[in-house]
């Protein structure tokens, strides 16, 4: 259990922590915070951005921004019915991004793994997209069909973005987007600014362009804002991780009273032989702790095999558990921790018992 809560603390702080690029900005409607996906901007804005900025990252000509709309919604894919041959759509609320082809320049974790880029009412899925929606791999497969503001999209392809937020979306073309939502301004402008260019010019060009109602923040500064917003989450997965740690004790406490419980005699006798008490209970103690310790091992071992990289849900989309080196070690201490203190009270109490009736106990 607290490999699993560990996992999951780990795994959301590394999906927020690899999305944000410190090259890349963000412009979006002023006022809306943490919102982007209500945010509203002209279309318009992407033109006139690397047109009147300094300092945008270029290639061949092509600037390097990408007019984005981004938006939570209803999205259904078909399942066959348990037990029969029908098929019944299930609908559930998953994230959609309207893209250019200039997506892949701004963001540039994103590596197409399966198929091709969207075509007209097409669509291409992170590989985690599946777990946002709670459906199968199969269901969400290349050439499988998805439902989206009620048009059918076909999958074209799936994607990976080195395990950001990205994965748990799905994107189309921008235009697609627009024409079925009956939309033509945008939800945000990703720029990537190049190593010589100053962030302070493309915040001067929003605050100047009062008539755009625009406002701009760092990527980076902007998924390290969502960190200390799901600070309250992580909190109640540390609250978890202690009550499930205080219940341990308690199980061990009853684990080792048993096993005490049985060897009074023995260790009475070990104190008959002339062994301090100290000596008996660091005995005990040891015993506790390898216990732990061999327990922990096996439970990080099954815990990589079997949790490692497990895909949940979450409002933000969907991330994977991540149980790293960090995760084995504060749950291996847990362990041992439990160990420790789960050894001592029995060990305590056994000893206070005097020697003849120790030897006489069965």
């Amino acid at each position: 259990m607290i490999f699993v809560v560990v996992g999951f603390i780990r795994g959301l702080e590394r999906s927020l922590a690899v999305t944000g690029d410190a090259h890349t900005a963000l412009i979006y409607s002023l006022g809306m915070g943490a919102n982007l996906e209500y945010s509203s901007i002209a279309m318009r804005t992407s033109d006139l951005v690397p047109a009147s900025v300094a300092g945008i990252q270029e290639r061949f000509g092509q600037k390097y921004v990408s007019p984005e709309l981004y938006l939570g919604t209803l999205i259904g894919f078909r399942r066959h019915a348990s037990g029969t041959a029908d098929e019944e759509t299930i609908e559930s609320l998953g994230l959609v991004r309207g893209v250019t082809r200039t997506a892949l320049l701004v963001r540039r974790q994103v590596q197409i793994e399966q198929g091709s880029w969207p075509k007209t009412s097409e669509v291409m899925v992170g590989r985690l997209f599946a777990a946002k929606l709670g459906a199968t791999d199969a269901e969400t497969g290349i050439g499988q069909t998805i439902s989206l503001e009620g048009r059918k999209w076909r999958i074209s392809g799936v994607f990976s973005a080195g395990g950001s937020a990205f994965e748990s979306e799905a994107w189309c073309r921008l235009d697609d987007l627009q024409q079925v939502m009956k939309r033509q301004d945008l939800s945000i402008v990703a720029v990537t600014l190049a190593p010589t260019g100053d962030f302070a010019d493309l915040d001067l060009f929003c605050k100047e362009r009062t008539d755009l109602e625009l406002q701009t923040i760092r990527e980076g500064d902007y998924y390290a804002s969502l960190q200390k917003d799901y600070g309250p989450v992580r909190w109640l997965a540390w609250l978890v991780v202690l009550l499930v740690s205080g219940a341990g004790v308690f199980a061990g406490l009853n684990t080792m009273y048993g096993s005490v419980v049985g060897r009074i005699p023995e260790l009475s006798m070990l104190r008959t032989m002339g062994f301090v008490r100290r000596a008996v209970i660091v005995s005990l103690v040891q015993e506790g702790m390898l216990l732990a310790a061999a327990a922990s091992l096996l439970a990080a071992l099954i815990s990589v095999v079997l949790i490692n990289g497990t895909a949940v849900r979450f409002t933000m989309g969907a991330f994977a558990l991540r149980i790293d080196s960090m995760a084995v070690l504060i749950s291996c201490v847990v362990g041992m921790l439990l160990g420790l203190f789960g050894a001592i009270p029995p060990a305590i109490r056994a000893l206070r018992m005097p020697i003849v009736e120790g030897l006489k106990a069965v």
